[in-house]
């Protein structure tokens, strides 16, 4: 029974954040606390030594310094898990700003896109302008041009 390790993150910003908590030892040991804190071996030992420590008579009824020393623990335990809770928040801040710059990009995109097909709708109604006009000049004007007798083959009248 061991305690698992953090699964590795797949967001490249969730990746950067986790590269960045590496570099602190303090976050290190914060963390490596709160991942054990929350596991099923935490609470193992605590069965096997509050146990112990009851089967054994360390001390008598009421328990006071076992009282002691869970409540101290308690409080340490809480700040951790306040630790763990806002690390989880900077989580989710880091995948809210990934996020907003993805949509950003997407926006410029899709005006760009907008410009690109307002560009070739004004094309597409310019050609349909130059066709119309050919064809309102008379069939005439769209039959295959008139072949021109070439210099040695001009009638006589």
């Amino acid at each position: 029974m061991s305690v698992r390790a953090l699964p590795i993150p797949v967001n490249p910003a969730l990746l950067q954040h986790a590269d960045d908590r590496r570099q602190s030892l303090e976050n290190r040991i914060a963390d490596a606390i709160t991942r054990f804190a929350g596991s099923m071996m935490f609470v193992y030992i605590h069965v096997i030594w509050f146990a112990a420590w009851i089967g054994f008579r360390v001390e008598k009824y009421p328990f006071g310094l076992l009282t002691m020393i869970v409540s101290l623990e308690a409080i340490f335990l809480s700040t951790f898990v306040m630790i763990s809770q806002n690390r989880a928040d900077e989580k989710r801040q880091v995948l809210a700003d990934h996020q907003w710059q993805t949509v950003q990009e997407e926006e410029q995109q899709n005006e760009e896109l907008l410009h690109i097909s307002n560009q070739i709708l004004e094309l597409t109604q310019a050609i349909h302008a130059m066709a119309s006009a050919r064809t309102a000049t008379g069939p005439a004007s769209t039959t295959a041009p008139a072949q021109h007798p070439g210099p040695g083959e001009l009638s006589d009248p």
